[in-house]
C-alpha cells in the first residue's frame, strides 16, 4: 500500500489527510504528518488560560461560497454534539447569531461613522471597475497604489476593506483584484458584515480539534516536534519524484525512504512563522530567525523555477508584519460599555475600526464563550493593529514595543467610555500581544510564477499545499484556499474523478454586479 507523508499540520495538511481517507481510500496508519511545533493546527491556533490570559494569533471569517471547506467539514462531527457536523454548527450559528454591524468605523472624536456611504469619488469607482476588468497578467508585479489615487485610501470603503481582509496600500494588485472578484457578491452587506459566517468558538477549538480527533480515530500518525529539513529528489528533470524525507527530531537526524507510489505533500512557507508573544506587562521579544517552513522551501526551489520563489514572500518583513492582541476580562465592564456604544449585543457587533488610530486599530467581541474551556464570568475579545511600527496616540511608542496593558490603554483612548469604566477594565483585564512578521506575506507584490502550482508539471509524487501554492481565481489568507489546495493535490496525484468544486465567480452574474455598483454609488 502507498503511504502519504505530509509536511506541516495546518489546516491544509489536516484537510489533505481527510481527503486521502475519504476520497483516496487510504488507511489512517498509512498517513503521517510531520509538525515542527508541539501543537497541531498551524496558524489556526489558540491557547492560554483564564489566569495567564488566553491567546489567539488570528480569527478567520467564512461565507456561504466556501465550497471546499463546507464540503470537508460536513463530514466532521463537532466535539460538543457528534450528531452535528462542523459545517452544520457554523451555518446554524449564523442563523442564531449573525453579525449586524452598525459601528464598523469610529472617527477620532469617538463617533460612529455612517457607512451607508462608501465615500467613493467617481474616479474611485472607475478605478475599482477597471481593476475588476483588467486581465490578471497586466497587474503582474504591481501594487494596489499603482491602480488607485490617493483619495481612494481615505474612503470608508478602503478602511473597511483593508481591515476586514488585512490589505495594505503596498500589497499586490493581483491579490486585491482577486479579492474584489471573489467577494463582489458581499458588497451590499459589507458594512454590516452580515454576509460573513463564524465558527462557534475560536477556529482551533471549532475546526482543528474536531478534525484532528477524526483523523486520530482513524489511525493517522502525528509527529510533533519534528522538522523536515530536505526532500531529495530522484535525478533527472523530466519528472519530479521525492526519494527521501530528511528530518530532525529529538536531537537526531533521520531519513525515511520514499517510493514513487508514495505521496509527499508540503506546506511551503508559513504566515505565522517566527511569531512572538508578549504579556500584560511586557512587549513581545524581537522575532527569532525563520524556521524550516521557509528554509525547506528555499532549499527545494534552488535551481527549480517550477517550485516558485520564496524570497518574494519572506524578505520584506516591514511590509508583511502586523500585531494582534487577545484580552481576557474578569469583569463585564468592557463588553457592557461596548454594547451600549455600538448598539449591538456582544457577538452581533462585528469588527470596529478606529480610523484615526496611528496603528489603525480594529477590535471585535465575538459571541461568548470564545474558548470551549472558558470559565463562567470570564470574557475574551480580540484586536489587531495594521501599522504596529508607528507611535500610538496615547502611548508615544510603536505598538511592537508596548506591553499588553499599554495596548489596552491605547484602545480605551479611542472609545468614549467614562473614567470609572476605563479604570475597571484596566484593573480586571489581561492582554497578551503577538507580533507576526510574515502574517500578510502572501499579499506581497509577486509575479505569476512566484508561487508553485499545487502539483508542478511532471511531478510524480510531490505537491505543494497551503497559502503559498498557486490556485487560479481563489484568494489567499482564507481557510478555503488551504482546503482547496489540499483537495486539488490529493485529486491530481491520485488521478481521482472527484475534484474540488469550481471557485464561485459572482462577478459573472449581472445581478451581483448591479447590486455592487449600486452599493458603490451610495452617498
Amino acid at each position: 500500500m502507498a503511504k502519504a507523508y505530509l509536511v506541516g499540520s495546518g489546516i491544509a495538511a489536516l484537510a489533505a489527510a481527510a481527503f486521502l481517507i475519504r476520497d483516496g481510500g487510504f488507511a489512517g496508519p498509512d498517513i503521517q504528518l510531520f509538525e515542527q511545533q508541539r501543537q497541531t493546527g498551524g496558524s489556526l491556533d489558540a491557547g492560554g488560560t483564564a489566569d495567564t490570559g488566553f491567546t489567539m494569533r488570528g480569527g478567520r471569517m467564512f461565507e456561504a461560497e466556501y465550497r471546499c471547506t463546507y464540503d470537508l467539514l460536513s463530514g466532521i462531527p463537532t466535539l460538543d454534539d457528534p450528531s452535528i457536523s462542523v459545517t452544520q454548527e457554523i451555518l446554524a450559528g449564523r442563523e442564531e447569531f449573525a453579525w449586524d454591524d452598525i459601528a464598523r468605523l469610529v472617527d477620532g472624536d469617538g463617533k460612529i461613522i455612517d457607512t451607508r456611504s462608501m465615500g467613493l469619488s467617481e474616479r474611485d469607482r472607475l478605478d475599482l471597475v477597471r481593476c475588476l476588468a483588467t486581465p490578471e497578467g497586466h497587474l503582474d508585479g504591481k501594487r494596489i497604489t499603482d491602480c488607485f489615487g490617493e483619495h481612494f485610501f481615505t474612503t470608508n470603503f478602503w478602511f473597511m476593506w483593508c481591515t476586514t481582509f488585512a490589505f495594505q496600500p503596498w500589497h499586490s494588485a493581483v491579490e486585491f483584484r482577486r479579492y474584489l472578484r471573489r467577494f463582489v457578491h458581499l458588497f451590499p452587506e459589507f458594512a454590516s458584515l452580515s454576509g460573513f459566517h463564524r465558527t462557534r468558538y475560536n477556529q482551533y477549538d471549532s475546526i482543528v480539534l474536531p478534525l484532528t480527533a477524526w483523523l486520530r480515530e482513524r489511525g493517522v500518525v502525528f509527529h510533533t516536534g519534528c522538522q523536515v529539513t530536505d526532500l531529495p529528489l530522484a535525478p533527472g528533470h523530466r519528472s519530479t519524484t521525492v526519494e527521501t524525507i530528511c528530518l530532525y527530531r529529538g536531537g537526531r537526524e533521520e531519513k525515511i525512504p520514499v517510493s514513487p507510489e508514495d505521496l509527499v505533500l508540503v506546506t511551503n512557507g508559513s504566515m505565522t512563522d517566527a511569531s512572538s508573544l508578549g504579556s500584560h506587562t511586557s512587549a513581545p521579544p524581537p522575532h527569532p530567525r525563520r524556521s524550516d517552513a521557509w528554509l525547506l522551501w528555499h532549499r527545494l526551489a534552488r535551481g527549480r523555477e517550477d517550485f516558485g520563489d520564496p524570497a518574494a514572500f519572506d524578505k520584506h518583513i516591514k511590509e508583511s508584519r502586523w500585531e494582534s492582541f487577545t484580552v481576557t476580562a474578569k469583569d463585564p465592564a468592557f463588553l457592557d460599555a461596548l454594547e451600549k456604544f455600538s448598539g449591538r449585543e456582544t457577538g452581533r457587533g462585528g469588527l470596529m475600526t478606529f480610523t484615526d488610530s496611528n496603528w489603525l486599530l480594529t477590535i471585535v467581541a465575538n459571541r461568548q464563550p470564545v474558548y470551549r474551556d472558558q470559565p463562567e464570568g470570564v470574557s475574551v475579545w480580540w484586536g489587531y493593529g495594521m501599522f504596529p511600527g508607528r507611535a500610538g496616540h496615547h502611548t508615544p511608542k510603536p505598538m511592537t514595543m508596548c506591553s499588553g496593558r499599554e495596548i489596552l490603554e491605547e484602545v480605551l483612548h479611542h472609545l468614549p467610555f467614562d473614567e470609572q469604566v476605563v479604570d475597571r477594565v484596566l484593573a480586571t483585564s489581561t492582554v497578551v500581544p503577538c507580533v507576526m512578521p510574515y502574517i500578510t506575506s502572501q499579499f506581497l507584490v509577486r509575479r505569476r510564477d512566484d508561487r508553485p502550482h499545487v502539483v508542478p508539471e511532471g511531478s510524480v509524487n510531490l505537491a505543494f499545499i497551503g497559502q503559498f501554492a498557486e490556485v487560479p481565481d481563489d484568494v489567499v489568507f482564507t481557510v478555503e484556499y488551504s482546503v482547496r489546495t489540499a483537495w486539488t493535490a490529493v485529486a491530481r496525484l491520485l488521478g481521482l474523478n472527484k475534484h474540488p468544486p469550481a471557485v464561485y465567480k459572482g462577478h459573472h452574474d449581472p445581478h451581483v454586479l448591479a447590486a455592487a455598483l449600486e452599493t458603490m454609488h451610495r452617498r
